[in-house]
């Protein structure tokens, strides 16, 4: 089973569900299922959602999430 998590794309660290409310630009809020091996690393968008490019997140460095799954 999983659960979810909010986390901000300035700092990377995880923030309550409310500051993810206020801030919905600048965070991004995820299911995280549990077993998972962690082989490859993805990039998000914390204002789309969108998956996106390494070149994406060198270019927004403040609105992007990396992280291996």
């Amino acid at each position: 089973m999983g659960r979810t998590v909010s986390r901000s794309a300035r700092t990377g660290r995880f923030v309550s569900g409310t500051t993810a409310k206020r801030s919905p630009r600048t965070t991004v809020t995820q299911k995280i299922n549990t077993g998972r091996s962690k082989k490859r690393r993805v990039h998000q968008s914390a204002i789309t959602g969108r998956f996106v490019t390494e070149a994406t997140v060198k270019r927004h460095p403040d609105t992007t999430i990396s992280q291996d799954v």
